[in-house]
């Protein structure tokens, strides 16, 4: 046989190293209640959801008083045969002993693990996904109910609300009943309208906590660089504002206003490791644009898909590659590096050669790759050519210098650009796509007639490989790679200047959140919305599937109301945490407006609620740690819970961005515990405390 100790642990636990309660805690007597839970690894979410629980009053009452021994459910087959209440009752008594500073969840946690594998081993989990296993759990365990009965869903079907309110509660009463449901579970009202017949379907169904969601910013501030046309003009750092399901065209209209470069003249790209990662099209989502991307905004005269008889210019994407010293036995890119960023060059159709596409080139980087001057030429290498090659020679070698020259102050940028790479005559009768003729080399020079800066060669959209000859991908736009030899590179290009850039007057612009009010979220809760193409409704009238609108309106309210605010936001594509300041009272939280239920005028207090505790998530996504914000329900001292410390705080750093989880109490179930209540100056859960000298400031 093994008796319990006073603080509610087993001796055989405390001989296995279970509980792991130190040493220096033996002779300890502190207020029950203000206990810490020590952090086994990543389960601050647990120690979170737990000390919110235990300080709601009525349920740690509950355990405190062995009332549940009276209640546990060994056969249910929802439940977890009275193991989990076993093992938060023992948690709850340790606790609330007032022997221990800080404990050790060990068992607690092995009986959570066990019973929900999801939150087996160390990882990070959420708060309330914990609180909302933990509930059922507990209920199941503790059901009064031990066989449950067949029970049909009722429908409204005409009948008034209050008599298809009363069946649908004690219906699911005789299936349900135990200490969670009498203290956490309330009512919804649930209609659903069909948008083809108008067929209405009204039900009543319980519900343990309120998920509400907060009012989101319809806009969004995207940072991105804007290159110019000019090479004289460094790229431009630009924060926009965009609506957040907006597309790439809302980010060229938006960028148009500060740049003065009309939103055809634009394209989109996300740059990723030297290459372009997407090419974006003017009906792609802004949603595929995450915070973290490097977004360049390019200003051209063309599209980059060439349309047959079209007289645009042709935009090519650009690489710029580095040779370094190793290479493979067939001379192959192995030996090539990227680096620097890369470049979407606008081509005229009728200079779209080699030669034009260098003397472009050499154009567009002439800010930071500075020319070889004739001192520096390496010379002619000796070919025997006829006297007419020479002259053609003669006559290219002026034409470039022609092209080379740089533009006047007066001319426009495309002017220039034109005048660089010789003027467009509109001229169809040339292929508008880089498989010319004179393109039908991979690379380019293939033999140096004078000094060059690099050669030119076309590759995949990688930028690391060669292009295939097969007839599939020449029949794609290709990617030209800027191939530098070391010396070269060395001698001719500015690292420092090529990724310099200056900030416009936009990039201090912050876009400002304003706090939300509890009550928007409740009202945002309520509001119509129309069920999604995953999950429609059966129409019993139309015999098929349908997008109905539905509508959640508050019935019946529990003593204990659990509101969870949905700051996590999941698509497809993106995850976020919103952290908007949602603003809660403290005290007199009134639901009247929000329950549809004929209302007791002489009650006022079944709508009046005060908060007891409240759990916190601090950090994003990937990680982040959890603390509480709890109410002893003995002092009515408040206290900041973070794993195993402790301390008082005051009520007026209790709301924060962080506030994840809030705990209320209706005021008439407050007045009932503190009536009840043994101690000798009785005081409100939420009542206010004197000063203390030893509160902590969290903020």
């Amino acid at each position: 046989m093994e008796t319990r100790n006073k603080d509610g642990t087993w001796p055989s636990a405390q001989l296995c190293g279970m509980n792991n309660i130190p040493d220096e805690d033996e002779d300890f007597q502190g207020q029950p209640g203000i206990c810490g839970l020590t952090n086994l690894g990543n389960t601050c979410f647990m120690n979170s959801a737990q000390q919110c629980l235990s300080n709601v009053p009525q349920l740690t009452e509950y355990f405190l008083n062995n009332r549940y021994l009276e209640e546990l459910n060994f056969r249910n087959p929802l439940g977890m045969k009275g193991e989990l209440a076993e093992a938060y009752a023992d948690l709850v008594k340790q606790t609330w002993s007032g022997y221990h500073r800080s404990i050790v969840p060990n068992v607690f946690k092995n009986k959570v693990g066990h019973f929900a594998s999801q939150f087996l081993g160390y990882q990070q989990h959420d708060s309330q996904e914990l609180l909302s296993f933990l509930l059922d759990g507990l209920h199941e365990d503790l059901n009064r109910v031990k066989k449950k009965e067949y029970v049909e869903l009722c429908n409204g079907a005409g009948r008034p609300d209050l008599e298809v309110a009363q069946e649908a509660w004690q219906n699911h009463k005789r299936r349900n009943d135990s200490v969670i449901v009498d203290t956490f579970h309330g009512l919804f009202k649930s209609t659903l309208v069909c948008p083809d017949c108008g067929n209405v379907s009204v039900t009543f169904d319980p519900f343990c906590y309120l998920s509400v969601p907060l009012p989101v910013c319809s806009r969004r501030v995207l940072e991105v660089f804007f290159v110019p046309m000019d090479p004289r003009r460094k790229p431009e750092q630009h924060r926009v504002v965009v609506p957040k399901k907006g597309n790439i065209s809302d980010l060229c209209v938006a960028l148009s206003t500060h740049t003065s470069v009309a939103p055809d003249k634009m394209i989109v790209a996300d740059v990723f490791s030297h290459r372009f990662y997407k090419l974006y099209q003017l009906e792609d989502p802004l949603s595929g644009i995450l915070d973290r991307d490097d977004i360049f905004v390019y200003e051209v005269t063309g599209r980059i898909e060439p349309v047959e008889g079209s007289r645009d210019d042709i935009v090519v994407p650009v690489y710029l590659r580095e040779r370094t010293p190793s290479r493979d036995y067939n001379n192959s890119y192995y030996g090539l590096i990227l680096f620097g960023h890369p470049l979407l060059v606008s081509v005229p159709r009728d200079r779209f050669s080699w030669e034009g596409l260098y003397n472009i080139l050499m154009y567009r980087l002439s800010r930071y790759v500075t020319k070889p001057t004739s001192d520096e030429d390496d010379g002619d290498e000796k070919v025997d050519e006829d006297e007419d090659e020479d002259v053609e020679d003669d006559s290219s070698s002026e034409e470039e210098k022609e092209e080379m020259s740089a533009p006047t102050v007066n001319d426009g940028t495309r002017e220039a650009e034109q005048e660089q790479a010789g003027t467009s005559s509109g001229v169809t009768e040339r292929c508008p796509s880089l498989l010319d003729n004179s393109l039908r080399a991979s690379q380019w020079p293939p033999r140096r007639r004078r000094k060059q800066l690099f050669t030119l060669q076309t590759v995949n959209s990688n930028g690391t490989s060669d292009r295939t000859t097969s007839p599939e991908e020449m029949q794609t736009q290709p990617y030209i790679a800027m191939d530098w030899e070391p010396d070269m590179k060395r001698r001719y290009y500015d690292e420092v200047e090529a990724e310099g850039y200056v900030k416009h007057d936009c990039v201090g612009y912050m876009l400002k959140k304003s706090p939300v009010q509890l009550k928007e979220c409740i009202k945002l809760f309520t509001t119509v919305e129309t069920l999604e193409k995953e999950n429609p409704w059966y129409c019993s009238s139309c015999k098929q599937h349908q997008l109905a609108t539905k509508k959640l309106d508050l019935w019946m309210l529990p003593e204990v109301l659990i509101i969870h605010l949905k700051r996590f936001s999941f698509s497809k594509i993106s995850r976020e945490k919103l952290d908007t300041l949602v603003q809660f009272p403290i005290r007199d939280l009134d639901f009247s407006e929000f329950v549809i239920k004929p209302k007791n005028e002489s009650s006022p207090d079944l709508y009046k609620y005060d908060l007891i505790a409240v759990s916190n998530h601090y950090g994003g996504m990937r990680d982040g740690h959890y603390t509480t914000f709890a109410c002893n329900k003995d002092s009515g001292q408040w206290h900041y819970f973070d794993d195993n410390s402790v301390s008082p705080v005051n009520e007026n750093q209790i709301e924060s961005k962080a506030a994840y989880v809030l705990f209320y109490q209706r005021q008439d179930v407050g007045r009932r515990q503190s009536q009840t209540s043994s101690s000798d100056t009785p005081a409100s859960p939420v009542s206010s405390s004197t000063p203390n000298s030893d509160i902590m400031d969290i903020n």
